[in-house]
């Protein structure tokens, strides 16, 4: 399943390769350090700050503990000197040992990053190292075309038609107003507007647990013993689209793309406690998304 979209940069020089999530959903450059003991540090490439010919900064708490650097950095064509980044001491828990990737871009606003480190982007920018103060995300599902981020422009030769264009209601993470959320003309969720946030670092989509209830109910989805909301293969494709409305645009959201299929069952994941709702069905679909994030709105 394409869970994950990932690709490489590398920092220093010479350089050292890295593979990062670009993800819209965090602001901080962070990578493993040759300091960090965790297990999910032995299965990535590690950066080695005694290596680094430049000056630690103050350490950049976040999620896990780091240390921040301030080095040159290649992502694809740009060199982008004098960028911040964090290099991971503690990566606890089993889901960074699992994953493909070493790292994290963060590509939200400069408002959220933590030590109030310039993102990677935000830098470019101010380097003049890019045309355009926007940077595009084409995610595709067939690997073997491949997926890609551009920063500085669009590529117009990734999608048809035109784009839609939606405000930005506050400049933290990516955050939107969804006008309703709702499914064969019945509004199930977000009945007087709601905000949300674009995150290209996670498959999931999450809401409050009413809402999700409401979704789950409306598919005839049931728990099972391990607590997943699951519905019968055969009825699956008889269920309507999610149409979530956005900006005044209807983009219908049908059960391949909502339901997770595996090989007993049909279900829709939770996420969190608080939050349910149902899982991107990457394996099964042929999908494409292409979003243009320009930062002056």
């Amino acid at each position: 399943m394409q869970t994950e979209y990932f690709g490489t940069i590398s920092i220093r020089t010479p350089p050292q390769d890295f593979t990062v999530i670009f993800d819209t959903g965090s602001s901080n450059l962070w990578v493993p350090s040759t300091y960090c003991s965790s297990a999910a540090c032995t299965t990535a490439d590690a950066g080695n700050p005694d290596h680094s010919v430049t000056s630690y900064n103050p350490p950049i708490k976040a999620c896990r503990s780091h240390s921040g650097i301030q080095e040159t950095g290649l992502v694809g064509s740009i060199e982008d000197t004098n960028q911040i980044f964090g290099l991971s001491e503690s990566e606890p828990g089993s889901f960074l040992y699992y994953t493909p990737f070493d790292g994290i871009l963060g590509l939200a606003y400069p408002s959220i990053s933590s030590s109030d480190a310039t993102p990677v982007f935000d830098n470019m920018w101010n380097e003049g190292l890019v045309s355009q103060d926007l940077f595009s995300v084409y995610l595709n599902s067939d690997e073997q075309s491949g997926s890609l981020v551009m920063f500085g422009g669009i590529d117009s030769s990734y999608y048809t038609g035109s784009l839609n264009w939606v405000p930005v209601s506050y400049e933290g993470y990516w955050q939107i107003t969804v006008d309703s959320i709702t499914m064969d003309g019945e509004t199930i969720a977000c009945a007087y507007g709601c905000q949300a946030i674009v995150d290209t670092g996670t498959s999931l989509l999450a809401g409050p647990t009413s809402a999700i209830s409401n979704i789950q109910s409306y598919i005839g989805a049931s728990e099972n013993y391990e607590g997943e909301m699951i519905v019968s293969c055969s009825s699956m494709y008889s269920l309507p689209n999610i149409v979530f409305t956005i900006n005044g645009v209807q983009y219908p959201v049908p059960p391949s793309a909502y339901i997770l299929e595996v090989r007993d069952h049909s279900a829709s994941h939770r996420m969190g406690p608080n939050s349910r709702w149902p899982h991107t069905t990457l394996c099964t679909r042929k999908r494409s998304v292409y979003s243009s994030n320009p930062r002056d709105n």
